[in-house]
């Protein structure tokens, strides 16, 4: 038997049907990933697989989009290419929330910091370490990726993130970070490197305004508790 594809259910059910009819808005998650998926399998249709697919994150699309290829693996109907088109749509959905603003604008509080990283960093896996570079105005210069993995002194040193902002010519700086596990709170390591960050920028005379941590809906600033 062939898959199941989307022209072969009834026409009343066709999401891609629905969707140049009613706009995208008229469909549910569910007839959204059909689309992407494109086709089912011989024992469910497309709408049965990505109903499959969507419930691995118990229907959310926030845990869905931390799902690893294994997680899919198991999921008849879903190989690697279908797969790698449900994490590409995610992937360009938490870009589309970073584009909420546009460089050069003036950062003015920790919470502009969590507008500006909150929904793009707050889902990672994995802890993200970046550099905002500020011109003299507290405008954004430059948004850089230091470093991908685990926070510690060894992994995000001084000179790496001062490297960078000095290329970006920057007057000051604010270094974010994110906590999987969803709770900004500070640990011992964020508390170290923040105060190796906070000389280094003393020595330079390029200050660090805050380091902000993000969680799933909250943050932590450094700036706000008076730890810098």
């Amino acid at each position: 038997m062939t898959d199941c594809r989307i022209s072969e259910t009834p026409r009343a059910d066709r999401p891609r049907e629905r969707l140049d009819a009613m706009g995208p808005a008229s469909l549910t998650v569910v007839e959204l990933i059909a689309i992407l998926l494109g086709t089912g399998h011989a024992q469910d249709d497309v709408i049965g697989v990505a109903r499959k697919m969507l419930a691995i994150s118990g229907g959310s699309l926030r845990r869905l989009s931390r799902a690893s290829p294994a997680d899919f693996a198991g999921i008849p109907g879903v190989g690697k290419v279908k797969a790698g088109r449900v994490t590409a749509a995610l992937e360009l959905g938490r870009r589309m929330t970073h584009e909420k603003w546009e460089f050069n604008e003036q950062i003015r509080t920790p919470a502009d910091i969590f507008g500006w990283f909150g929904r793009r960093m707050g889902d990672l896996a994995v802890e993200e370490f970046r550099l905002l570079s500020l011109d003299t105005q507290n405008r954004i210069r430059q948004d850089r990726l230091i470093t991908r993995g685990i926070l510690n002194g060894s992994l995000v040193h001084p000179r790496e993130v001062f490297r960078a902002a000095i290329t970006d010519a920057a007057a000051g700086i604010v270094v974010v970070h994110n906590h999987p596990s969803g709770d900004p709170s500070p640990s011992a390591d964020d508390k170290a490197v923040t105060k190796q960050l906070s000389d280094a920028g003393k020595l330079l005379n390029i200050p660090l305004y805050d380091h902000v941590v993000i969680g799933a809906d909250s943050y932590f600033s450094f700036a706000e508790a008076n730890l810098l």
